[in-house]
């Protein structure tokens, strides 16, 4: 049989897909991509609409537009989503007070049912029911969260309750509450996610019009267009569905070593302009708005009690500074630059890193840092799906930890000041191999696929990790650290651990 040329393969790969091209190389967009595309654009010049309306117009307006947005991509699987909410709302309303894992449970068993229907003889659900279900299932999981600490915080006197104040809802919502915060248009597809309290704030915000959001919104929104010419370029020169091919696995083989860097670098900038819009829908809505003295993280919030901006004299109001931090859900600098694999998962997709943090990782069933961190990273893939190649790159991320924390522990803080700048470097660079290696699972997606292109490179990431693994722990063993060093690693595991609080 005849081999077919990596530029014939491409044309293959489009033949029979239905979309648009783009006129600057190329690349077809999938009839999804587009649909994506068109809600995330439309989305930023709504948000201009809602913000300066009321609290019902933002409440049943918001969840109006994202039922019509549900019903016209998903149609019947819409009762996925309805059948999810309906059952969290029974649950919360028969006990409240202990409802965090009922959800839970009972959300992620729905989700086992919902990736495998197919075997039920049901239709499959479309790409946008997978998505809306994901994020809900997200913010299923975090109200009945907020719904046991509301219950808490009557129990308790409220000035001795450990949260502040600002992050405690009002009251239990009723149904129509539940149904309006699930179907606000709002990240409803793309992210980011947000908490009910989050929700509820921006129904209530006063005086939302002097909440800036012209100018964030153009900061944001910035960079995107070189995302996207970027992803549109590089995804032409190198596509994905080459490595699925047997002429892939002739090419020497540094080109396919070479190979996982662009196709990471592709990955990114499809998320990196995605959530960027995602974001900038926000803004221009002033969702998640609060002032800078609120200390919002991404996903979470407030983090500290704020003075209300609203009830200020006009020139008070003008002068106080709002940030977005709430649905602030990619750093691209961060996750492209920072050094450690660690770091790195804590600027990319933000609002569901804080949300694995908050409800899975500090509720594991174990306490020892890596056995908790591959926990959370299991629930992380099954929350994903249940495609092997998940597993497989999300439980590769524990070793890599655990191989960091050795190094940290048995070379770098031997160091001198120079020396630890040349380890930084070379970990960076290593954590960006690490992550270009992790990807391939993530976007080839079935166990034959994945174990066929690391076995073509040897799986030289995980053989790396092992080896990094034995040598920080050998060194830490044979050359036991002087008491300064000691003390100095000491306070800055402190600071890092009130940083992850």
């Amino acid at each position: 049989m005849q081999k077919k040329s990596p530029s014939q393969l491409k044309l293959l790969d489009c033949k029979d897909k239905i979309g648009s091209r783009c006129l600057v190389c190329g690349v077809r967009m999938t009839p999804d991509e587009l649909t994506y595309l068109a809600i995330l654009t439309f989305s930023v010049p709504i948000g201009f609409i809602f913000k300066r309306k009321g609290p019902g117009v933002k409440q049943l307006g918001g969840a109006g537009l994202g039922v019509l947005l549900i019903l016209l991509t998903c149609q019947i699987h819409s009762l996925h989503s309805l059948i999810t909410i309906l059952v969290t709302w029974l649950i919360l309303k028969v006990t409240p007070r202990s409802c965090h894992f009922l959800v839970l449970s009972w959300t992620f068993i729905y989700l086992l049912f919902f990736r495998t229907i197919t075997y039920f003889r049901l239709p499959p659900p479309t790409p946008f029911t997978n998505a809306v279900q994901l994020l809900l299932t997200l913010k299923m999981v975090s109200l009945a969260n907020e719904v046991q600490e509301y219950c808490k915080a009557k129990r308790e006197d409220i000035s001795s309750f450990r949260k502040p104040v600002a992050s405690v809802i009002p009251r239990i919502p009723s149904l129509v509450e539940m149904l309006c915060y699930s179907y606000c248009y709002v990240g409803l597809m793309t992210g980011p996610f947000y908490r009910y309290k989050t929700y509820h704030d921006w129904l209530q915000q006063l005086d939302s019009a002097y909440i800036p959001s012209w100018r964030p919104l153009l900061l944001r929104l910035r960079p995107a267009p070189i995302f996207g010419l970027l992803f549109l370029l590089v995804s032409h020169l190198f596509p994905l569905a080459y490595v699925q091919t047997d002429d892939f696995y002739e090419r020497p083989f540094l080109y396919r070593l070479f190979y996982m860097v662009p196709t990471f670098f592709v990955f990114r900038m499809r998320f990196y302009v995605a959530w960027i819009f995602a974001e900038c829908g926000c803004i221009s809505a002033a969702f998640g708005a609060y002032p800078a003295a609120a200390k919002s993280r991404p996903g979470g919030g407030p983090t500290v009690d704020y003075t209300s901006a609203g009830r200020s004299p006009e020139g008070e109001r003008l002068a106080i500074e709002y940030d977005y931090e709430t649905i602030k859900n990619i750093d691209c600098y961060g996750t492209d630059f920072s050094v450690k694999v660690k770091d790195g998962m804590r600027y990319w997709n933000m609002t569901v890193q804080w949300w694995l943090a908050r409800y899975i990782y500090k509720n594991s069933p174990v306490r020892y840092f890596i056995l908790r961190s591959t926990w959370t990273m299991l629930i992380s893939a099954y929350w994903h799906g249940i495609h092997p190649g998940y597993y497989l790159s999300f439980l590769t991320i524990p070793l890599c930890l655990a191989a960091e924390d050795a190094m940290e522990e048995g070379l770098r803080h031997r160091l001198s000041s120079s020396g630890q700048m040349v380890f930084d470097w070379v970990q960076w660079f290593l954590k960006m191999r690490a992550y270009d290696y992790m990807c391939m699972g993530f976007v080839l997606l079935t166990f034959s696929d994945t174990l066929r292109y690391w076995g073509s490179i040897y799986y030289c990431i995980h053989l790396l990790v092992l080896g990094l693994l034995l040598i920080g722990h050998t060194v830490a063993y044979a050359a036991p650290r002087s008491p300064v060093k000691a003390r100095e690693q000491m306070a800055t595991a402190s600071n890092e651990k009130k940083l992850e609080e």
